[in-house]
């Protein structure tokens, strides 16, 4: 008998380990509410009405349904006679070749194996078929033809034959080689994956035990100098005998943790900063519970960048005032607090940084199918009932964004290949998720995503005073990334016009995440800039002058000539706040259970 065939103790073990655990997980889905207010991501309700009307308009079309599956079963049959030129000893040419960058079926057995090259060819000819049947579908407005694109690629990514163990020949020589371990393998990670989510699957995207923030991640050496219900202000630590007067505070999302922009001292946006000779001030959001529910936009501003700026004159004294920098959903927040300012006539902010912050929401991408009023009338009771959205809730909406590679990339690799996820410092921060209160969650998808109201002069008013983006006048940075799947750059663009001072324009490469976190010493990537930014994004796109390499340097140039002479260092420790922790301070620290994930 074959060795690897035999089963060992070891295994035996193994085996009685997986039924106990089975029995948990399924003791936990017998006492699970069934509850039909359930939060579901996408919501079943919307695809069933999405794909209803597009099949109510093919029928009225039989001739474009007759068209593309007459293309259909004529590519198939030439994949047949490409199949027996092969098993013939032939070498034809593929009816569809790899596509490059698909990750999928990069490995060589997709090609070198007859039968799975026909069952990719088979998969990738219908996906063609299908997008171009329901491609530009007549009679549906710009919402629906979003959604209905979303939703088919969602569902043509998930039947991808590399997701299933009998189609993925990857799999299957993991598993040959193994004896069988690595199904086994797969099955236990499968099943503490449902007992971490108490019943529900929360995929493992990295080792999250392999990281401890202050330790491997968010190191920095900083004090928290001053503390509210909504955030902690991190002063850092110089590294420098001479910092530049006009110090920088950054103004993180709080969607997720701000230690993104302090990952590794090797990639870490903070320290590099702090290197340059800036003095860096951090707010760092408190991860609210339902106890916070309502806490709303306006006290994000209050409590956020407006307590902060005063913290800061407090801490160094004088009014020089200081530079910010906004991140994302930091950025729109630093736009609102601008034109606040502008409002009432404060000069407390010598230049401003926007990355990835979008002002125009017009064009809010791939996000914009979950923005309707049917899911926010929804999402606002599931809101009301818990008093905070679950951290689940957007890192769902952000996987689903990029479904290949941050959920079946990891079906796949943890699964059917029974392989530790590897540890990755960007997905231990994407895995580390945190909560919306209600009240500001409710106001910022309904004005910002549904309503645009932010680019209308006078549209928005917080702590009563109207805001007018056009009021800005102060030098304004603005970074954008090519691939950004959360805000695109085309949206940024039209946002930064609006602003009525001098804008910097720059395009980075990458997405969201990448493309910011760039060190110069990664010698990756590059951006794009040009002197006067025209009025259209096409027209900067192919305008505009490509650079190699990060945008950090370029920033930094921008940046010291707004900065202020050169001062003595400033000791976080010295000034009349009284240190309250060591960076990164508590709120950084609250984690989301895990029986708020799904």
């Amino acid at each position: 008998m074959n060795e690897t065939a035999a089963p060992s103790f070891a295994s035996l073990a193994e085996l009685a380990e997986l039924g106990e655990t089975s029995r948990r997980v399924l003791e936990r889905l017998a006492v699970a509410p069934a509850g039909d207010d359930e939060l579901r991501i996408p919501d079943p309700d919307d695809i069933a009405r999405t794909f209803a009307e597009a099949s109510r308009l093919l029928a009225a079309d039989p001739e474009r349904v007759l068209r593309q599956q007459g293309h259909w079963c004529l590519e198939m049959a030439d994949l047949w006679r490409y199949a027996a030129a092969r098993a013939a000893g032939e070498a034809p040419e593929p009816v569809v070749p790899p596509e490059r960058g698909d990750r999928r079926f990069a490995d060589p057995a997709w090609q070198q194996l007859p039968a799975f090259d026909v069952v990719r060819q088979a998969y990738l000819v219908t996906v063609r078929r299908l997008r171009a049947l329901y491609a530009d579908l007549p009679g549906l407005d710009r919402q629906a033809r979003r959604k209905l694109d979303f939703y088919l690629r969602l569902y043509l990514n998930a039947i991808a034959p590399s997701n299933f163990l009998a189609t993925n020949p990857v799999a299957l020589r993991e598993a040959a080689a193994t004896g069988g371990h690595s199904l086994l393998r797969g099955l236990r990670q499968l099943l503490e994956d449902l007992e971490r989510g108490e019943g529900r699957l929360r995929i493992r995207s990295t080792r999250e035990d392999l990281f401890t923030l202050g330790v491997d991640l968010a190191t920095t050496p900083g004090k928290v100098v001053f503390r509210n219900e909504l955030m902690e202000l991190i002063q850092y630590a110089p590294a420098t005998e001479r910092v530049h007067r006009r110090p920088l505070l950054i103004v993180p999302p709080w969607i997720n943790k701000y230690y993104i922009l302090d990952l590794r001292p090797r990639n870490s946006f903070v320290r590099w900063v702090v290197e340059q000779g800036i003095t860096v001030f951090l707010i760092s959001w408190v991860n609210p519970g339902p106890e916070l529910a309502h806490k709303s936009f306006e006290d994000y501003l209050s409590e956020g960048p407006i307590a902060a700026l005063d913290a800061i004159r407090t801490q160094l004294g004088g009014r020089a005032g200081c530079n910010v920098l906004g991140y994302c959903i930091g950025g729109t927040l630093t736009a609102c607090l601008l034109a606040w300012l502008a409002a009432r006539g404060e000069r407390r902010i010598g230049a401003a940084t926007f990355l990835t912050a979008m002002t125009d929401f017009s064009e809010p991408g791939d996000l914009g199918v979950f923005i309707d009023d049917a899911q926010l009338a929804r999402l606002e009771r599931h809101m009301e009932t818990c008093g905070c959205l679950d951290a689940a809730y957007m890192q769902t909406v952000f996987s689903l964004l990029r479904d290949n590679d941050l959920i079946w990339n990891f079906v796949i690799n943890n699964y059917l290949l029974g392989r530790e996820p590897p540890p990755f410092d960007l997905l231990f921060w994407n895995a580390d998720g945190t909560r919306m209160p209600c009240m500001m969650h409710r106001f910022y998808l309904r004005k910002f995503y549904l309503e645009n109201r932010l680019v209308e002069p006078g549209g928005i008013t917080l702590l009563s005073e109207s805001l007018d983006l056009g009021r800005i006048t102060l030098p304004c940075y603005f970074l954008a990334t090519r691939e950004d799947h959360i805000a695109p750059w085309e949206s940024i663009y039209r946002g930064a016009r609006r602003f009525g001072g001098p804008v910097r324009f720059v395009l980075g490469q990458s997405g969201h995440i990448a493309g910011v976190v760039n060190p110069p010493v990664a010698g990756k990537y590059g951006y794009r800039t040009h002197g006067r930014p025209p009025a259209e994004p096409a027209d900067f796109l192919t305008r505009g002058r490509r650079h190699d390499g990060s945008w950090w340097p370029d920033w930094m140039r921008w940046l010291r000539r707004r900065s202020g002479a050169l001062v003595p260092a400033r000791d976080p420790a010295a000034g009349p706040l009284t240190p309250l922790d060591e960076a990164p301070g508590s709120y950084v620290r609250q984690r989301v259970a895990a029986a708020e994930r799904p």
